[in-house]
């Protein structure tokens, strides 16, 4: 301050000099000039002499109430504080700072006429500073700025102090961005792969997918080591990861190019544990996403974190599994839960369609005939199956077919609750059946969602199937020779892999016309099952019209439904869905349509589009060409919009959309 103070004096010295040496110039020209010039210095002098008092005062007071103010607060102890310290005006002027923060923040420059917010930025110094303080970045350095009002005095004063933590910040960061996370990649179709190659041919794949994997590791920074014939485990640092997720795993890519001479294509599911505490956890992460990215039909990457998960890829289709090897498994492990329990309740989701009911059908007569009493927990006013619900009414079944709230007063402590077609609790025909039961059995060929039921006692989950119909059958085949189904039920069975298969169009493999045969041979008659799905001619018309109303977009047909009043609206919505499929050049198809004080979506996919994770993005799920979802409060043209958005992000984040 003594060196700002000291400026102002050649200020004023200086007129001083000049008046001085005009009137000794004067006095050698004119006697009267030079009086004149005389008294006009000795008024400038005088003005001169008085300003100079004036400034000194005003200086002399100011560094009295500054001395004071520091005394206050650090006894004059600022000037050697171990901290850079800065003292400003309620404006932010900087009046003063000590010699750390003239040296280290300031790096020798004046601070005559700064300003403090020049240095923090934006702010307010005269608000209350947080417990942390502000975090501060200034040339080069990272401070943590604290800031304190002088006590008892008269003007608004305010301390700053800057603590420099750069190296902490640093340090800090770079523990953040080497954290590491374990990495979990399986073949999908290892065995399908295998079949029919030649040693050398096998040799070759397989090499040239070690190969990719391990060259993608490397690129990134990562260790992989080869734990099983088609495992890989790796572990990469937090820098290199993100890398991988902001390009959405191009392994899968690489990989899915391999093909082998019978044209099979290899595919990997991914699991990443991430933000995880230890090397432990992030491991246990990993391996719950590779289960979700297997349960989602494999071919994509899971990211498993803190926040929860994260998906790319998946727009493939699933590979069929060809081995019963697993079936026959599980089929021994139910028929004990089924011996060893007091009855079995069979449920499936709300709004039933024929492959839930279907499937409940059949599990529950195979309980029966394993000598168990059995239900089926369905609400009859609120299912899609009416025809086939009378037909079993008609034939005696109506006993076995009961409401969720009577099926509830049959539960004890050793029932068994058998789930089919749905593995996720939100969409249960009854969550309080659900609850009161102890031993819970999944059954479902749906994609694996987040937040599916995870505390069963068998988890029977097939993505690769074509419905839960076609795993019911294959169940009741391994339950041995004595469980025959009747026509009904067959017929039953049927019915849903035929309306999940679109008669047997799509997502149908070997398996599925082996346990089409089966049902056959149990006296299933095609005839009959096509009838379950004949409409009225009111509902084909429906139908029609909403076909002819759709507008196609980046390869979508999309339509709405704007008369709510519709009966049956679920499967008139689903069946003109179907029928857009039949357009050329529409990959996908969406019906929108009002239910229940909210917007529903139904779509369907001929398999080119994975409508599963469109329908994902708007808070719903399902299958690969076949899903849904569910909006409260919103109309009809911001659910539209809303779709629009969704199929937008799907192209941008997959592929490029069609014109």
């Amino acid at each position: 301050m003594k060196k700002n103070k000291s400026l102002f004096q050649p200020i004023l010295y200086i007129p001083a000099g000049c008046c001085t040496a005009m009137t000794i110039s004067a006095l050698f020209f004119d006697l009267r000039l030079f009086y004149i010039c005389m008294a006009v210095s000795i008024a400038c002098v005088v003005m001169v002499a008085w300003q100079m008092y004036e400034i000194r005062q005003h200086t002399s007071s100011f560094l009295v109430e500054m001395g004071q103010t520091l005394t206050t607060l650090q006894q004059d102890a600022l000037t050697s504080f171990p901290l850079s310290v800065f003292v400003c005006s309620g404006e932010g002027e900087i009046l003063w700072c000590n010699v750390l923060a003239e040296k280290h923040v300031m790096d020798g420059e004046n601070i005559y006429a700064r300003s403090i917010y020049s240095i923090i930025g934006s702010g307010d110094i005269t608000s209350r500073c947080p417990e942390s303080g502000y975090d501060v970045g200034y040339k080069d350095k990272n401070y943590a700025v604290y800031i304190s009002r002088a006590a008892g005095t008269e003007r608004d004063l305010y301390i700053v102090y800057f603590f420099d933590n750069t190296e902490l910040k640093h340090y800090t960061q770079e523990y953040f961005e080497t954290r590491p996370s374990v990495i979990l990649i399986s073949l999908d179709n290892y065995e399908e792969l295998q079949q029919g190659m030649k040693d050398n041919e096998r040799t070759r794949i397989m090499g040239q997918i070690e190969y990719e994997i391990s060259k993608y590791i490397s690129e990134h920074g990562g260790l992989m080591l080869k734990t099983e014939r088609d495992r890989f485990m790796a572990v990469v640092e937090e820098r290199n990861l993100r890398g991988m997720i902001s390009a959405r795993f191009p392994l899968l890519e690489q990989i899915r190019a391999i093909e082998t001479e019978n044209k099979l294509v290899a595919t990997l599911s991914i699991g990443v544990g991430r933000d995880a505490s230890t090397l432990g956890e992030s491991e246990q992460f990993a391996r719950q996403a590779l289960d979700m990215a297997l349960g989602r039909g494999g071919d994509q990457a899971a990211v498993r974190g803190s926040a929860g998960y994260e998906f790319f890829g998946g727009v493939s289709s699933g590979m069929e599994k060809r081995t019963k090897v697993k079936t026959r498994i599980v089929a021994s492990a139910l028929a004990e839960l089924i011996n060893s329990s007091d009855n079995v309740i069979v449920m499936g989701h709300r709004l039933a369609d024929l492959d839930c009911f279907g499937s409940s059908v059949g599990m529950m007569r195979a309980a029966r005939l394993m000598g168990k009493e059995a239900f089926v927990a369905i609400r009859r006013e609120k299912c899609l199956v009416g025809q086939l619900y009378d037909r079993m009414v008609e034939s005696g079944y109506g006993e076995w077919l009961i409401e969720p709230e009577e099926a509830l007063q049959r539960v004890t402590r050793r029932t068994l609750l058998i789930i089919c077609d749905t593995h996720t609790s939100a969409i249960l025909e009854s969550k309080e059946l659900y609850n009161a039961c102890k031993n819970v059995v999944v059954i479902d060929h749906h994609r694996k969602m987040v937040g599916h039921i995870d505390d069963t006692v068998i988890f029977y989950h097939e993505p690769f199937s074509s419905s839960a119909s076609e795993m019911v059958t294959e169940l009741v085949q391994y339950f041995g020779d004595k469980i025959r189904l009747s026509r009904l039920e067959a017929e039953a069975l049927l019915a849903g892999i035929m309306l999940d298969t679109k008669n047997f169009v799509l997502k149908t493999g070997v398996r599925t016309f082996e346990a089409a045969a089966y049902l056959r041979r149990m006296g299933a008659d095609t005839v009959e099952v096509k009838k379950l799905f004949a409409s009225s001619m009111e509902s084909y018309q429906r139908k029609i019209h909403l076909v002819a109303d759709a507008q196609v977009y980046k390869g979508c047909a999309i339509a709405v439904c704007e008369d709510h009043n519709v009966p049956d609206l679920q499967v008139t919505a689903a069946q003109a869905a179907d029928e857009l499929l039949t357009i050329s050049g529409v990959q996908a198809s969406f019906l929108i349509y009002e239910l229940n004080d909210g917007v529903s979506f139904s779509a369907r996919s001929m398999g080119q589009l994975n409508v599963q994770l469109i329908m994902e993005k708007l808070g719903g799920g399902g299958h690969h060409t076949m899903a849904g979802a569910q909006i409260a409060q919103l109309s009809l043209e911001q659910a539209r919009e809303r779709l629009i958005e969704a199929i937008d992000a799907f192209y941008e984040e997959n592929y490029r959309a069609p014109k």
